[in-house]
Parts: C-alpha cells; structure tokens; sequence
C-alpha cells in the first residue's frame, strides 16, 4: 500500500514509539508500506527532523532518510489549484494526487478539507491503521 506522510507523523513517531505513528513507520520500515514523496516533502523531513528542540540523533535521522529515499517510490508531483489553510502541506496534498496514493496520513486532518482535496483520502494514523487492518488482513493477523 503506497500512503504520503506528512512530517508531523515522522516526528510523533520517533518522538512516541508506542502510539499510531510509530506502528506506520514500523510498517514502513517493515516493507509493508510505501512512503511517497518529492524532493519538497524530502527537505521538510530533513529540516523538521534535524531541529534541535526534538533531540534526534542526526546520524539515526540520516539513516531513516536514506531508507524512506532507497525504499519509497519518488514522484514529480503536478501543481494542484487549491489553496490549502497551510500553504506548506500542499506538497503532501499534490503528491498524494499525483501518485493516486491509498492515502495522505497526516496528525493535521483539518489542514486538509475535503472539498479541497480532489478525492485524495486524509486520514489521522490511528484511522489509517484501521483502514490498513482492513484493506490487508492477512498481514493484521500476522502481527
């Protein structure tokens, strides 16, 4: 399944490794899940996860990076005529369109308004995790 993640799951997941976002960087990591992305959600990963009030150890965040660029499925996303609330999220919207991903997993649902998102499916990560559960039993029974 090929999902876009927005940056604020990556940091919840690294900051809480037992809540929703960690389980979806676990399947990611697993090769369960496809992260999608372009060089612009790239950079913000690198940016936000290098920020010194969240503590991360930069040579784990590089490795993390690497693995997201050497495993997930890079995209030139086309430009999408919506003016999101958070101008910054319209990559991951554009991305997600672009790529007809199963769906953008953000922890900011409401920067995302349906009638702005052209069908694309915004879900919270604990909502995602259901709807993963769902869509690949067999694999949910496994774990």
């Amino acid at each position: 399944m090929r999902i876009v993640l927005d940056t604020n799951v990556i940091v919840s997941a690294l900051l809480s490794p037992f809540g929703s976002p960690a389980r979806i960087l676990d399947l990611i990591l697993a090769g369960d899940l496809i992260p999608v992305f372009d060089d612009r959600i790239l950079a913000e990963y690198r940016q936000v996860l290098a920020r010194e009030r969240f503590g991360f150890d930069s040579g784990d965040v590089a490795d993390l990076l690497r693995y997201l660029e050497a495993e997930g499925e890079h995209v030139t996303a086309r430009p999408a005529a919506v003016t999101l609330p958070d101008a910054d999220d319209l990559p991951f919207l554009e991305v997600a369109r672009t790529a007809r991903v199963d769906s953008l997993v953000t922890g900011n649902v409401r920067h995302y308004p349906t009638d702005l998102c052209q069908g694309v499916t915004v879900l919270p990560p604990a909502a995602f995790l259901d709807h993963w559960q769902h869509r690949a039993p067999h694999v949910a029974a496994d774990s």
